[in-house]
């Protein structure tokens, strides 16, 4: 039995042995995932293996609104001409911004395997540290009046978090504080501002990448109405009373009769006169007013 058993195994251990193998391309990376610092270098690896070709054809492509070659005909193309190398099929990227961060693409060709054609991803991500944020800060504000401060870091990445300084002193919100901060938009509400919110404000950035930044501090002064204001206000007021009493009068008048020249027993021209001189007088008060 075990003989038999040899007789059958040997004829189809040969017939292996003398087939061919369809064998493929494979492309991989053993860093599919990289994060590097702003103005320092990116290594994205690809490493490949073929089944007969030797000289595959290597291509490196990276994917944004369309698809643009890095590295197409042994040759850089674009801002990678003056920046880039490649050792096998792993590339190098130098001085790396955040226009490099993105999602690459290595492609290797071989056209003499059966399956001729391999690819790897790799995404980049490329690390800013906080930059001076934007503070807007108004230079004075009513007492009484409702406060939004504003502070934007656009170009740090991760995002950056904020901090607000009063007097270069750190203001924390709470339930118990007349002001609210959102740390992750940089806004500093204050509902209704009293003279002691007067004082220099400034805002500061940071993330995991470098060290925080701080605009330039700013004075907010915080005043009372001005004096002339409750004048203007109260006079106003007192126009718009005397306006009313004045049209009261004259619809009075016209009741009695000062239209038909009855004007209580004063005599017509005296009555005329009164009357006229009323109008007259309120008309006068009113644009002296304004």
């Amino acid at each position: 039995m075990r003989n038999n058993m040899k007789l059958w195994t040997l004829p189809l251990v040969i017939t292996l042995l003398h087939s061919p193998v369809c064998l493929s391309v494979t492309v991989s990376s053993s860093k599919p995932q990289v994060e590097v610092h702003e103005h320092t270098d990116a290594v994205l690896t690809c490493e490949f293996r073929t089944e007969k070709d030797q000289n595959p054809r290597i291509e490196w492509k990276k994917k944004g609104k369309g698809v643009t070659f890095v590295y197409f005909n042994h040759k850089f193309t674009g801002p990678y001409a003056e920046r880039a190398k490649i050792e096998g099929a792993t590339l190098t990227i130098h001085l790396v911004t955040q226009k490099d961060s993105g999602e690459y693409r290595c492609e290797v060709t071989a056209s003499e395997d059966h399956v001729s054609l391999g690819e790897a991803t790799v995404t980049l991500n490329v690390l800013v540290p906080p930059h001076v944020p934007s503070c807007e800060v108004p230079s004075s504000i009513f007492v009484g009046s409702g406060l939004e401060l504003l502070c934007k870091d656009k170009l740090s990445v991760p995002p950056a978090t904020y901090r607000w300084y009063k007097d270069n002193k750190v203001l924390m919100a709470t339930t118990d504080t007349p002001y609210s901060i959102d740390t992750n938009k940089g806004t500093l509400k204050i509902n209704s501002v009293s003279k002691m919110d007067t004082g220099m404000y400034r805002c500061e950035s940071s993330n995991s990448v470098g060290a925080p930044k701080s605009c330039v501090a700013q004075q907010l002064k915080v005043m009372d109405y001005p004096l002339n204001m409750t004048v203007v206000i109260a006079g106003a007021a007192g126009l718009l009373a005397l306006v009313l009493f004045c049209c009261i009068c004259m619809c009075v008048c016209r009741h009695r009769g000062c239209r038909n020249g009855n004007y209580q027993g004063l005599g017509d021209v005296r009555g005329k006169y009164l009357c006229g001189l009323m109008v007259e007088s309120f008309t006068s008060a009113v644009f002296t007013d304004l």
